[in-house]
């Protein structure tokens, strides 16, 4: 296998890893934190070893296969998540390699485990770079790919149906569909920041939290997540963006052409909300007859919890394990759905299921009518 324009896309890569890390160093900067020095190091170590792999493989016609698009989409995040851990490593959190390797793949993969206590205290250029993992490794390093690889004349469908499963092109060329979602992308994310803020959220944490929602990945500023600010319209503002997160994006690109049919009409959309009502109403009848909640306050928690956990996220607003044996019975089988394919949430998919139900109905049919 040649391994040249795997290394050309890893550089492309880290390259861009570093230009992102210029955001939390400027943050370290502005209020006074000495990581940004940190920061600084590592964007020269990054770009360096991006820069290396650029200039070493460029200048060479080739076409991406179906095995290099599998080997590369595995290698990059190996090595994105390695060049990541270093400003965690080396700032004043104090944290080992192994613990910081463990946070930036948590955040590059959207998984949202964190070996980190003490958020409410910990340095905003740190908190800042673990929400810009999230939001690059929910779609933004993908999108990225597709984007400047057929200008490179390097072929990117491969890599476009490993990642999303949707393989209808929206737009005539692969280019223009990647940046067009990208655009969305960013733009959900912006107005997710600016409808946090809305709520009483500072600047600092709404484009935190904004970053995290849209990319599904649940990373928060403070350990407390959700808990922390006790309000119902920060939680239906998080509510609301964890399902458009969840939502096939190419979906969005067809109703912005004026194609707004398949946004409601989809299948998979149709399961997926499905899934939340259903969960969500059980759950809700269950803490009104089993616990001291008003059915608004039941329903809130209930929408919340199962929103956050089907789509991945991972975000909280009270401890659910006080809520007896159902309620996380119902949540642990809940974390294994996940939202729609070619979407920014993780798990499982809904199309799978949908895949599985259909092939199961055919061999009940067959079995009860040879």
């Amino acid at each position: 296998m040649d391994f040249r324009p795997i290394l050309f896309i890893t550089g492309i890569l880290l390259a861009t890893l570093a230009i992102s890390m210029a955001f939390p160093m400027m943050v370290d900067l502005f209020f006074g934190n000495p990581d940004w020095k940190i920061f600084f190091l590592c964007i020269i170590c990054t770009g360096f070893f991006g820069g290396v792999l650029i200039l070493t493989n460029m200048g060479i016609t080739f076409n991406l296969s179906v095995r290099q698009a599998f080997f590369l989409t595995c290698s990059s995040w190996l090595t994105i998540a390695l060049f990541a851990a270093f400003p965690l490593w080396l700032s004043e959190l104090g944290l080992s390699f192994t613990d910081a390797f463990f946070e930036s793949m948590s955040g590059i993969t959207t998984t949202g485990s964190t070996v980190i206590v003490g958020l409410n205290h910990a340095p905003p250029g740190i908190l800042l770079w673990r929400a810009i993992l999230q939001w690059l490794g929910g779609i933004g390093i993908i999108l990225m790919a597709m984007s400047i690889l057929p200008f490179l004349k390097v072929g990117g469908m491969q890599l476009f149906e490993t990642e999303l499963s949707e393989k209808e092109k929206a737009m005539p060329r692969l280019a223009s569909m990647a940046s067009s979602i990208g655009i969305i992308y960013v733009f959900i994310t912006f107005a997710c920041a600016v409808m946090y803020h809305l709520t009483g959220m500072s600047m600092f944490d709404a484009i935190a939290h904004a970053m995290t929602t849209v990319a599904t990945g649940g990373f928060s500023t403070f350990d407390e997540s959700f808990s922390h600010y006790h309000d119902p319209w920060t939680e239906i503002v998080g509510m609301v963006f964890m399902i458009m997160g969840g939502i096939p994006f190419v979906l969005y690109l067809k109703a912005m052409n004026g194609n707004t049919r398949p946004l409601f009409n989809d299948s998979q959309v149709r399961w997926f909300l499905s899934v939340l009502c259903i969960a969500t109403l059980i759950l809700t009848f269950y803490m009104t007859g089993h616990h001291e909640f008003s059915l608004g306050e039941a329903l809130r928690r209930s929408a919340f919890n199962v929103i956050s956990l089907v789509t991945g996220t991972g975000f909280i607003n009270g401890d659910y394990n006080g809520w007896g044996v159902f309620p996380v019975s119902v949540f642990f089988f809940l974390m294994v759905v996940g939202g729609c394919a070619g979407s920014t949430s993780c798990g499982i998919k809904i199309f799978r299921f949908q895949v599985l139900y259909e092939v199961s109905k055919v061999q009940l049919k067959q079995l009860l009518y040879p």
